[in-house]
């Protein structure tokens, strides 16, 4: 065979396996992959002769010189039957292999070396973890420790193990640390030791992320600009400078390639939660999966210097109209203001954040006398910002904290801020105050009202379990810590799930109580949030407030009190004269019909193609009748048609049953 006759039949066939393939994802009414459908119809193409060689052999050669109409017919079965082909291979790959399952040639050879890094990495974080004996743990066979000098061991075993790990795993441990109601006292207080302290990074590798982030040398941005840094941290260090208007700011920049480094630690710390999760009792009762999606989200965020300036922005917009501090913080939290620096917005971007400079000492150096009134700005601040203002610093470790020079409280670290709607702090103060009444009623009607209510929840349980939680904790004296424990087995206990900005909340409580005892040990915080309550809440309930409360709802429902007088004399009018009537719309909402339809749809074709098959084996096992060739009659042909027709019929619907629930995935 000549080249041109080769090209021509080569062409040729290119044609029928793509309209083979058109073909075949037409009748399956579903879409696949390009690359998936042209293999199938290339294989199908490719089997077709050896499959249908019985059916061509009805036609002896040579035996008529015209066949007649019968021809035609087989002709037609034979072409249904090579489009059959691909489907069955198609339905059969999306139930046996589905689409994602297994990696493409091109994704294979674009992770490869991905895949190199993270073996060697998984290789470091083995040896680690074996050196520091947590390699019984990993695989799920360690001994239960039950002693707390035990305990103690394995704590501090972990905290070297993430210390030694690098920037993801001391952030992991750093937010282990301020789980009080995860983790037992003996990790939380190991893993507070953690300190993310680390050589700065030399000016070199500083300089080209300024100047590509200011768009020019920091001598030309800045008035002045010190290149040794005030502090470093495994993810940015922070530089002091001047701005041309005279201002002190500190300048936070990232450091190089800290993005690539923390998002191959994060694929791994996913990845061994799932291990863990699936592996080991511990990790399916912590739930470690969704605790390394919320922490991978978190320092996602915090590698973004951008979301952090936004916060600090949103932090400042909300903050109330009494008087301030000297850096535009929140001022007149008791008798010691707590303030925060502001961004300069002008000058910050993803890997640089430009700030104003808060001077101060660290948080240690706080003097007993002054330590309970810190502690007291700090919870009244930050109960504000929950309950009242609805944007809440979360994550107030004492790291994140200064004395400042003029005596008050310097908040810093904006990278972790929560946000509550109004329904979500109305409900949380209706929370808060009910607890101040020592109200269970009124207490697990609030809760519900935060929490999604389950449908089968045993409220008279709910409010016992939280009657005995107050009378527990709701005493002078009661330690907070195990307050935050119980109150989550409560709610985990009866069902409830906590939703993200709840769980926020919580956290930002539970982190706050360590950084309260660290200021001022043994303080009362229980006693201050429900004096807090006291003031501030119930201040909401005087005169004025219910009178603009009343003037606000009587302003919303007067359209529909205007109305009300006409509907209620038409409806009367209506049942007087025995002409009233309800109208129900159903299937109103779009999806429900066109969910409707897929069923209907569905069920027509399984019940067409049950029966198309029915009748074809009916006919298939008829003797005799007219004859279309000499081997096949006409009620055979016309069963095999059927049975043709029927494959296809069922084909179509378990392509959509075998691809409905991942369509449908959450």
């Amino acid at each position: 065979m000549d080249f041109p006759v080769a090209l021509t039949v080569s062409l040729a066939a290119l044609v029928l396996i793509i309209l083979l393939a058109g073909a075949a994802r037409r009748l399956l009414g579903v879409r696949f992959g390009a690359v998936r459908t042209f293999l199938a119809a290339l294989l199908a193409f490719t089997i077709a002769a050896p499959l249908l060689s019985p059916i061509m052999g009805s036609f002896p050669a040579g035996r008529q010189a015209d066949p007649g109409i019968g021809a035609v017919w087989v002709v037609l079965l034979v072409t249904m039957c090579v489009v059959l082909i691909p489907m069955v291979i198609l339905v059969l790959a999306e139930a046996l292999v589905p689409p994602g399952s297994i990696p493409g040639p091109l994704e294979l050879a674009r992770s490869l070396r991905g895949r190199i890094s993270r073996a060697r990495r998984y290789s470091q974080i083995t040896r680690i973890a074996v050196r520091h004996g947590l390699g019984p743990y990993l695989r799920g066979r360690g001994d239960r420790v039950e002693d707390r000098p035990g305990r103690q061991r394995l704590a501090a075993s972990l905290r070297r193990a993430l210390d030694d790990g690098g920037v993801t795993f001391v952030k992991l441990g750093q937010v282990l640390s301020t789980r009080r109601d995860l983790l037992p006292p003996e990790f939380v207080e190991e893993l507070g030791l953690l300190q993310d302290q680390v050589a700065p990074a030399p000016w070199e590798q500083v300089e080209p992320v300024l100047t590509a982030e200011l768009g020019g040398p920091a001598e030309t941005v800045f008035a002045e600009f010190d290149r040794t840094p005030l502090a470093a941290a495994s993810i940015a260090q922070v530089h002091a400078a001047r701005l041309r208007s005279g201002e002190s700011v500190v300048v936070k920049v990232r450091r190089p390639d800290i993005d690539q480094i923390v998002a191959r630690d994060l694929d791994i710390v996913r990845r061994l939660a799932a291990t863990l999760e699936s592996r080991t009792r511990w990790g399916r009762s912590l739930g470690v999966r969704d605790l390394a999606e919320g922490f991978a989200a978190a320092l996602r965020e915090e590698l973004d210097f951008r979301v952090e300036a936004a916060n600090m922005a949103a932090v400042t917009a909300s903050r109330p109209s009494a008087p301030t501090g000297p850096s535009g913080g929140l001022a007149d939290s008791g008798r010691i203001a707590v303030t925060y620096p502001a961004p300069v917005t002008a000058l910050c971007g993803e890997r640089v954040l430009v700030m104003e400079r808060l001077t101060g000492r660290p948080l240690a150096a706080a003097g007993a006398e002054s330590g309970p009134e810190l502690a007291r700005a700090l919870l009244d601040c930050l109960l504000r910002q929950v309950l009242v203002e609805g944007v809440f610093h979360a994550d107030p470790h004492p790291g994140n904290l200064m004395l400042l020079d003029d005596g008050t409280l310097g908040l810093l670290d904006f990278g972790s801020v929560g946000r509550l709607d109004t329904s979500m702090r109305s409900a949380l103060q209706r929370f808060l105050l009910a607890m101040n009444r020592q109200d269970p009623l009124a207490v697990t009607d609030a809760l519900l009202e935060v929490m999604p209510r389950p449908e089968d929840i045993d409220e008279p349980a709910l409010e016992r379990a939280l009657g005995q939680f107050m009378a527990r904790h709701l005493v002078p004296g009661a330690a907070s810590v195990q307050m935050f424990t119980d109150l989550f087995r409560i709610v985990s206990g009866h069902g409830l799930s906590v939703p993200p900005e709840v769980a926020a909340v919580f956290r930002a409580l539970a982190t706050l109580e360590g950084t309260l005892q660290r200021l001022a040990p043994g303080f009362d915080l229980v006693g201050e949030a429900r004096s807090f309550a006291g003031r501030h809440l119930a201040e909401r309930l005087d005169g004025g407030a219910l009178k603009e409360t009343v003037v606000q709802e009587a302003a919303a429902l007067l359209p529909m009190l205007r109305r009300l007088p006409r509907r209620m004399e038409r409806i009367a009018s209506a049942a007087e004269h025995g002409r009233l009537g309800v109208n129900v719309r159903l299937l109103a909402d779009d999806r429900d019909r066109r969910f409707l339809t897929g069923l209907l749809h569905q069920v027509l074709l399984t019940v067409l193609g049950a029966t198309a098959g029915l009748m074809a084996v009916l006919l298939l096992g008829v003797q005799g009748g007219p004859r279309v060739t000499p081997e096949i009659s006409l009620f055979q042909l016309i069963g095999y048609n059927l049975l043709v027709i029927s494959g296809i019929l069922v084909l179509r619907v378990l392509a959509v049953v075998f691809r409905r629930p991942r369509d449908q995935r959450p």
